[in-house]
């Protein structure tokens, strides 16, 4: 995957039909921005797919880049602070979900910076190694890197539910790994990320269909 504009529109396919039916599964509206992450994931695939038609030459490169941009809002903008914040609603006691507040801000935070150094920056988009590369300078760092991760991971470890830990565990496992061996395509190899997930997030549902929706309160 994310090596080719093909393989990008079939994994944009295959995680339309894994988002659907994990969107049949929502049996609250609490659920709906969780389970909704399988589907933004393919459109993420589905805008990659004609970065590389403007690499190859398909496309413009006007088009080229405004898909660039698209793809850098949502993998750099926005995860911070929906992966927090569809975990915070999720969570079914108002203690819970205080849990959750330090993870949702370090998201706010990052994500606000993100959108302003993507707004004032330029992106540079390239190929290396079968991978595209996005370069932003004042995105590029260690510093942010950090609280990316722990925007997008840490929630998930203070979560009540189990399987919402081991995702955050196998979510944590595939950005550090991605960082180690291709950290210069990171932002690209989130579609790798985003298939596995996605699947993670349907089995969940799938299974605990039985168990929801929990009784959310205000007080406990």
């Amino acid at each position: 995957m994310c090596f080719s504009a093909t393989a990008n529109f079939v994994g944009s396919g295959v995680l339309t039909a894994v988002g659907v039916v994990t969107l049949t599964k929502v049996r609250h509206r609490r659920e709906l921005l969780f389970a909704s992450l399988p589907t933004l994931f393919a459109i993420h695939q589905f805008i990659e797919g004609f970065v590389w038609l403007g690499l190859d030459g398909y496309v413009s490169q006007t088009t080229m880049h405004n898909m660039g941009a698209a793809f850098m809002l949502y993998a750099q903008g926005l995860l911070p602070f929906l992966i927090p914040l569809s975990v915070m609603l999720f969570e079914a006691t108002a203690k819970n979900r205080n849990r959750m507040w330090p993870f949702l801000i370090i998201g706010t935070g990052t994500t606000l910076y993100m959108l302003w150094a993507l707004i004032a920056y330029p992106t540079h988009i390239y190929v290396k190694a079968n991978s595209i590369v996005y370069i932003n300078d004042a995105t590029n760092n260690t510093t942010l890197a950090i609280l990316y991760v722990i925007a997008t991971c840490g929630t998930l470890f203070f979560s009540k539910v189990k399987d919402m830990v081991l995702f955050g565990a196998a979510n944590l496992i595939i950005l550090l790994t991605v960082m180690a061996v291709k950290r210069y395509a990171f932002t690209s190899l989130w579609c790798a990320y985003a298939a596995v997930a996605s699947i993670i997030i349907l089995a969940y549902f799938w299974k605990s269909a039985g168990l929801r929706p929990f009784k959310y309160v205000t007080v406990l």
